[in-house]
């Protein structure tokens, strides 16, 4: 028995008929064809499948689709605005904060809900907060790096935001 879901998708409105029991993960990578999200421990623990719903990082491996029903997603695909890489993906390519790159997707989209929350990280903050996502090449000296870069990024990006969208004065 199908189910039919709507929810947008990295900015794109998205209906589809569903099995009851798929996992977000499944729906991102099976159906939508968004390869990004990875599949890497199917137990919520590594961090690969993490995506953005509704502004917050989740694990898409652990929750499944239907409950998805009306969000917003933000996969690694829909970070990138007219061919510019988020300050995130640009700080991870920077500071060569990946080496096989499987992890990194998931890497990225935690380190960016992570600078959301809390803007003024140190190296401690990021290690502390980025431990349910798992990298099994590097030591994460270039990750914490890369995130701390990224969020100086972030911050960059948001001031000149603010000053494009402020009103003129006289």
């Amino acid at each position: 028995m199908a189910i039919s879901i709507s929810l947008m998708v990295n900015g794109a409105p998205i209906s589809a008929s569903i099995d009851p029991g798929t996992l977000l993960v499944q729906f991102l990578r099976d159906q939508l064809r968004l390869t990004g999200t990875h599949v890497g421990c199917d137990t919520a623990q590594c961090g690969a499948c993490t995506v953005h719903l509704n502004g917050r990082a989740i694990k898409s491996c652990n929750i499944l689709a239907v409950q998805a029903e009306g969000a917003d997603i933000t996969t690694i695909e829909g970070l990138a605005k007219d061919g510019a890489l988020h300050p995130m993906q640009a700080a991870f390519k920077h500071c060569h904060g990946l080496q096989c790159g499987f992890c990194t997707p998931g890497m990225v989209m935690s380190a960016i809900s992570l600078v959301e929350r809390q803007p003024n990280l140190t190296g401690d903050d990021v290690r502390a907060q980025l431990d349910g996502n798992l990298c099994r090449c590097t030591g994460y000296h270039n990750i914490v790096k890369a995130v701390l870069e990224g969020a100086e990024g972030m911050k960059s990006a948001s001031t000149a935001n603010a000053a494009a969208t402020a009103p003129a004065t006289a």
